[in-house]
Parts: structure tokens; sequence; C-alpha cells
């Protein structure tokens, strides 16, 4: 099965187009992480996996055009194929928590069955000099990460972790030092300000690339290019395994489009063995 004609991708496509309220989006939300699944799942059973009222499932159905939810239901019956039940009854907690982070890496494999979104977000970065790399609050380690390795093949990379007052300053410096694109990671719960200074950066003249959890995060109307990953919500702070591997391939896209990188990484191996940089 193609990613175009797999669970996900034609609940997504039921989606787009609508205007969804932050509650909505959080269900479509969950519909997508659990497409096989919803068909057959009551308006209460979906409402407790989304985290929200019975009735705001009936709601969501009317925002998409049907009477109410079994309508909704018949028609997911129709158009989206049924797949394998995952059995956890055997798992405690804990693993569960891991098995629904494999589920969100599968989900994420079916995703790059199209590798032209990654491949253009790569060339848009690639070509930013400087490249400022947002991410604040929970995502402020997948922007460190990314920023990390980046600066290792690419000549500027400008990280942003930190909000305040200071974040458009520092938005409007790159634009100033040349930029032409800004990477973001944008994971739950969404702060206001990544919002806001998305939205800064794109009246700036930034295209605006964005990894995040969900096709329908608040940070999707200002950016120009998103890529989702899910993140895993059955502990108590969720888990961004799927984000932070979307990061690395995002980098590995762009290292594609910088023909330094290979120079760039042999020399700093050559430095750090000068250096006795690493035990091993």
């Amino acid at each position: 099965m193609g990613v175009s004609d797999s669970p996900a991708a034609r609940l997504q496509a039921l989606f787009e187009g609508h205007r969804l309220t932050p509650t909505q989006r959080r269900i479509a939300h969950s519909m997508v992480r659990r497409a096989a699944d919803v068909p057959f799942l009551s308006s209460v059973e979906l409402a407790e996996l989304a985290g929200v009222s019975q009735p705001s499932v009936t709601r969501f159905a009317v925002a998409l055009g049907f009477d109410g939810y079994p309508a909704l239901r018949r028609h997911l019956r129709e158009v989206v194929p049924p797949g394998p039940a995952a059995e956890t009854g055997a798992y405690n907690a804990y693993q569960q928590a891991v098995e629904a982070e494999i589920e969100n890496l599968r989900h994420l494999a079916q995703e790059l069955a199209d590798p032209e979104p990654v491949r253009r977000a790569g060339a848009v970065l690639a070509d930013s000099c400087p490249l400022p790399v947002l991410g604040l609050r929970a995502a402020a380690a997948q922007a460190h990460g990314f920023a990390y390795f980046a600066a290792k093949v690419h000549p500027d990379v400008r990280l942003l972790n930190e909000g305040g007052t200071m974040l458009h300053d520092r938005v409007d410096v790159a634009v100033r030092a040349g930029a032409s694109a800004l990477l973001c990671f944008a994971l739950p719960r969404h702060p206001r300000e990544v919002v806001d200074a998305l939205t800064h950066a794109k009246e700036s003249g930034l295209t605006v690339v964005t990894v995040a959890d969900s096709a329908f995060a608040p940070v999707a109307k200002v950016s120009d290019l998103l890529l989702p990953a899910a993140v895993g919500t059955g502990l108590a702070f969720d888990t961004a395994c799927a984000p932070m591997l979307l990061g690395r391939v995002l980098l590995e896209a762009m290292c594609d489009g910088l023909p330094e990188a290979q120079a760039r990484l042999e020399e700093f191996d050559a430095k750090a063995a000068a250096r006795g940089l690493f035990v091993e």
C-alpha cells in the first residue's frame, strides 16, 4: 500500500480544507494516529482517545459536513481500509508507551515513502545562510540537537531556543545577515510565542520549514513547509522519537544540498583525532 492509499493519508485528505478548532484538530490528530482503528470506535471511545468530550466529537463530525458521528463513521468504514488491531493487553504501561512510539515511527516511514517534501525542505534550508533554528520549551531539545549536527556541515547555524522579547530581534538579525529560511521544531504544548515568531519570520520574508507533531498543529497556518511526526502521549510527559528522527532525515536532505558537507565532516574528524577529542 502506497502512502497516498494508507488509512492515515485518507483520513488526512478528509480533514484538509476544513477550518478546525484546536479541540477539533486534537481529534483529527488522534484519528490519524489510530487510523486503522477509528472506523470501529464509538464516539465515546474516540472522545477518550483524544481526551475531549463526547459532544466535541459530534461537533467535529458536523464541522466535516456529516449529520453526526454515526454518519462520519459509516463514511470512514467505506474509505479507510481496516488494519490489524494492536494487541496491547499483555503489555504494561511502560511497554505500551514504547509500542506507541514504534507505531509513530512506522507511520513516519509511510509518510517518507514520498521523499519529495523532505528533499524540498532540505534544499530550502541548505540555501539559507545564516540558518536560524527555532525550538522553545518542549521542542528546545529537538532544535538544539539539529543545530549541533547542522553546524558541522552548514557555515552559519543560529539556534533560537529562548523566548522573550529578544526573539523577534534575533530573527531580524538573521534576516539582515542574509537568511532566506527558518527551521522550527514545534511540539505540544505549543507556545503562543512560537506562532508569533513564525508569523514575524514570514512577514520578514523567510520561508518557514516546520517539524511539528501534526499537520493540524497551530503552527501549520504560519508554515510554508510542514513535516509532521507524531509524539507519544502514553506517559506523563510526551515522547518525541519520531520528530527527532525526522529532524535527522531533514538534516540528511540538507547535506545533499551542501556541496562542501562531506569535506567539512572530514575536516572535523581530522581535527578531532588530532586533539584526542573522543576516547574511542
